[in-house]
């Protein structure tokens, strides 16, 4: 069986470049392209039929890390390789932890894009050796992160996951089904617990990013 994969990505230069890249390999089959994530994520109510998305994170209308939050728990076996410009830790961070499961970036040659595709099918992690290196230098620090992480409780963890997700705070109350000032209340309680003033640096601190 051939691999089946979806492009989610705005520029429709790079769009049309990957679709030949997709489209020149005999064992991949292209699905389809979509130049938002709204656009994908309304023309793939059935995720089964995907087995590789390419994503981008700069997208119009919401981020290509807000659509892999919201469609990898449709269907885990989907898997998402991001291809982006963005190398920052805050960025791959959150990649990662929406459910991309490989991250290259666009600079990546036509033939490392098609191992990826292949690696990551097959149940491996594609990073480019920048990216891997970013993610392996965290991995020793995490027991630090974990007494920081203990000191929330399970409500205000819950809501910092959200955060890490990338989600609003009306879009949290939303899918927590809580109010807005409720919201506000544990957020300011995570901040001061973790003695941060932001999003950003709650979740550098929090996950070494």
């Amino acid at each position: 069986m051939p691999i089946r994969v979806a492009i989610v990505e705005d520029d429709p230069v790079l769009r049309a470049s990957l679709e030949r890249v997709v489209q020149g390999e005999g064992d991949l089959k292209w699905m389809g392209s979509y130049g938002s994530a709204e656009e994908f994520m309304a023309r793939t109510t059935g995720l089964e039929g995907l087995d590789v998305v390419l994503m981008d994170i700069n997208l119009p209308g919401q981020s290509g890390i807000e659509c892999i939050t919201a469609c990898k728990p449709r269907r885990t076996q989907t898997q998402y390789l991001v291809c982006t410009i963005f190398e920052d830790n805050e960025n791959v961070f959150n990649a990662l932890c929406a459910g991309a499961t490989g991250y290259l970036l666009k600079s990546a040659e036509p033939e490392q894009i098609v191992r990826s595709i292949h690696e990551i099918h097959s149940g491996g992690s594609p990073m480019s050796l920048h990216i891997a290196r970013m993610v392996v230098s965290s991995v020793p620090r995490k027991k630090n992160n974990a007494a920081l992480l203990e000191s929330l409780t399970k409500r205000e963890r819950e809501v910092l996951d959200q955060l890490a997700g990338g989600y609003r705070y009306k879009e949290i109350a939303e899918r927590m089904s809580l109010s807005i000032d409720t919201v506000r209340s544990y957020i300011r309680d995570i901040y001061t617990k973790l003695q941060v003033q932001s999003r950003t640096d709650a979740l550098n601190k929090v996950f070494d990013r």
